[in-house]
């Protein structure tokens, strides 16, 4: 026998392989630990396919780097998308107005359906996101960064008085995570996805919202300013559910201290943007109008 074409072979199936293979064990995997628990053997067969999968992925890290590359270097979409700050800011502000549009509808109906305060809530804090989004998107979509500043900073007041009203929708999200008027039970993977997800977030809402300062755009650095207000607040949401799935050894004032503390640094934190903002832009529209 020639293991070695048999082990080339393994190692460097068709790719139409490993595209079917990965996703398959992943939810091989994911169905296994719900309906069987983490020690059933099939559980543990799934464990070794999706680790065979992941070894497919990462001995063609190489080649999935060059094809990454060249798609960057040929494709004019992608250029297009690349080359243009403007295109970028209105594709992404459509987009997550969208979103945010729709879930605030959404919660709504919840909220008329049940009579809680707490969907009511979340319809406000995602139609307050929704609104913010939309009135940049309007200016966005016909001026370039910089050509109105004085319209793009008071879009930019708009949007921290904005977040101040959104403070009472926060603070009714800490009220119910702090004395369990409403709690939030998840599966232990899908805990850890939302802390990838809400970390991930997080992180790149920091670093586009230090990037996007050098376009001297009000417009562009409020839209950043909401998507890293959004991930701050998404972080309180992980905290609740990862107390609520791994903390159950806890005490609950230990869970109420925690949450209550987590609550009002979040609060304060989108209070803190929202005052700069404000008075940032107050005093930019003094001097634009001293000069004009």
């Amino acid at each position: 026998m020639d293991w070695k074409k048999i082990g080339k072979g393994l190692l460097f199936p068709h790719p139409l392989m490993v595209g079917l293979l990965l996703p398959a064990a992943l939810v091989m995997m994911l169905v296994c630990v719900l309906r069987q628990g983490s020690e059933a053997p099939l559980t543990i067969a799934s464990y070794a396919l999706s680790f065979y999968g992941l070894v497919l992925v990462c001995v063609r890290v190489p080649e999935i780097i060059r094809l990454v590359q060249r798609f960057q270097q040929e494709n004019r979409y992608y250029l297009l998308y690349k080359n243009d700050v403007q295109l970028r800011i209105n594709i992404s502000l459509y987009g997550t107005f969208a979103f945010n549009a729709l879930y605030a509808l959404f919660q709504l109906c919840l909220g008329l359906w049940h009579h809680s305060a707490w969907f009511y809530a979340m319809a406000v804090y995602y139609l307050l996101l929704a609104v913010m989004r939309l009135s940049l998107v309007r200016h966005t979509s016909h001026h370039a960064a910089g050509e109105d500043s004085r319209t793009e900073w008071r879009k930019y007041r708009f949007c921290g008085w904005l977040l101040l009203v959104m403070n009472l929708a926060l603070a009714i999200f800490t009220l119910y995570f702090v004395f369990r008027i409403r709690t939030f039970l998840h599966h232990e993977i899908t805990t850890i996805s939302m802390a990838a997800y809400t970390f991930t977030a997080l992180t790149l809402a920091i670093i586009n919202a230090v990037r996007y300062r050098k376009y001297g755009s009000p417009a562009y650095s409020a839209a950043k300013s909401i998507s890293l207000v959004s991930a701050t607040v998404s972080m309180l949401t992980l905290e609740n559910a990862m107390l609520t799935t791994f903390g159950q050894d806890s005490s609950e004032m230990f869970r109420q201290i925690i949450l209550g503390a987590s609550g009002a640094a979040v609060i304060l934190v989108v209070q803190g943007i929202a005052l700069y903002m404000i008075v940032n832009a107050h005093r930019k529209l003094k001097i634009n109008k001293f000069q004009t």
